[in-house]
């Protein structure tokens, strides 16, 4: 396995390749948040045809709920890295990290409010507190009390179902809304902001789901940084075959379930919940195939990975410019499928734009932003 120099604090170059693939699969989710209001209120866009919704379903089959959930599970490993990080330098991991997951949970909030309503960066700041407190825990039981809060979450959302709780009790209210929204985003600046704060209420009420969602795979990556898997595959790959072979049938046909049934319906909800984890580990399993395989992909993957918080504040700004009236005002405007391209254009140009400036500094600007306000004064420019 490609390394560099892990006893210099250094990074494993396969987690981050597999971070730049999952920022990747991220934006392809995020985008339509965008270029349209009516996902926020999970109904379609009435003026979208049968082409346009087979793109929309597509994206959700295969990313929606899975592509954060691999994220967070490469969170929840490179926790361990920094905990092995901390114990060579004899420093102080406890306050390090608590105030690191206070910066993130500054910059998640900022974003939320000035970019994004959707972030992810508070829910992880939190559930981060729950992974620093169990950091002791061993793997097996990691592994177990992650599959029993996807159980937990699983049962209450079965428990609504059953009680005839709906997402969308009033459809045609929520597809006015949408176009609310929507008209929101294609005006300025300062109405795009007033329409992410209308949104938190109900963004907030999706953390009950998401974050013990996340922080399932969380412990999902603290027992895999544990065992070192990343950094020794060729003992586990057995284990990677089996999450392809087991995941993807069964994650596929949940996924077909949660898309065909609706996003708004429950008992879909509850199928995706139940098989997105094992649809995500698929990926994680085949994209780590590929990258071993082809040196050059993850190699083109890893800068963007390495930059990870700057890319995905980044996706946001330039979604924001691209698509409210900040900027070109194409939301409402753009169909999905050209919407689909706008985020590969993106992403191709952050992982070029990772390299070349990685080239030139240590860390990206909003990593080192965070790093000064975790660590003090961290030099930036690489010396020449």
């Amino acid at each position: 396995m490609t390394m560099v120099d892990e006893k210099a604090g250094a990074r494993i170059a396969d987690v981050d390749a597999l971070r730049g693939a999952a920022l990747g699969l991220i934006l392809l989710v995020n985008i339509a948040f965008f270029a349209s209001g009516y996902p926020f209120h999970l109904v379609h866009d009435p003026a979208h045809g049968t082409l346009d919704r087979l793109v929309s379903g597509a994206v959700e089959l295969l990313f929606a709920m899975k592509a954060y959930l691999l994220f967070a599970f490469l969170f929840g490993y490179s926790f361990t890295l920094q905990l092995d990080s901390a114990a060579r330098r004899g420093t102080d991991f406890r306050a390090a990290f608590l105030r690191r997951l206070a910066g993130l949970f500054v910059l998640g909030a900022l974003h939320a409010v000035l970019l994004f309503q959707g972030d992810i960066l508070t829910t992880y700041a939190l559930m981060g507190l729950i992974l620093f407190g169990v950091r002791d825990i061993r793997p097996r039981t990691a592994l177990i009390a992650a599959g029993t809060i996807v159980g937990v979450i699983a049962f209450g959302v079965a428990l609504a179902a059953v009680q005839g709780v709906t997402l969308v009790p009033d459809h045609a209210a929520a597809v006015q809304a949408g176009a609310r929204s929507t008209e929101a985003l294609r005006g300025g600046y300062a109405e795009v902001v007033r329409e992410h704060l209308r949104a938190l209420p109900s963004m907030a009420g999706s953390l009950v789901v998401q974050g013990p969602l996340a922080l399932a795979a969380f412990l999902a990556g603290l027992a895999a940084g544990k065992h070192r898997l990343l950094a020794h595959l060729d003992p586990y790959r057995p284990m990677l075959l089996r999450a392809e072979i087991v995941g993807y049938p069964i994650g596929l046909a949940g996924a077909i379930v949660f898309v065909t049934g609706g996003t708004a319906n429950l008992t879909s909800l509850l199928v995706s919940i139940v098989t997105a984890p094992l649809l995500a580990a698929a990926y994680a399993a085949t994209l780590l195939r590929l990258i071993h395989r082809h040196r050059p992909l993850g190699a083109a993957l890893a800068p963007a990975g390495r930059m990870a918080l700057t890319n995905y504040l980044g996706q946001s700004l330039l979604c924001v410019l691209i698509f409210t009236g900040a900027g070109l005002g194409l939301a409402g405007h753009t169909p999905p499928a050209p919407v689909l391209l706008i985020a590969v254009a993106i992403f191709a140009g952050q992982a070029a734009a990772s390299a070349w400036w990685l080239r030139r500094f240590r860390y990206g600007p909003a990593e080192w932003l965070l790093r000064r306000w975790t660590h003090g004064v961290v030099k930036l420019k690489i010396d020449t």
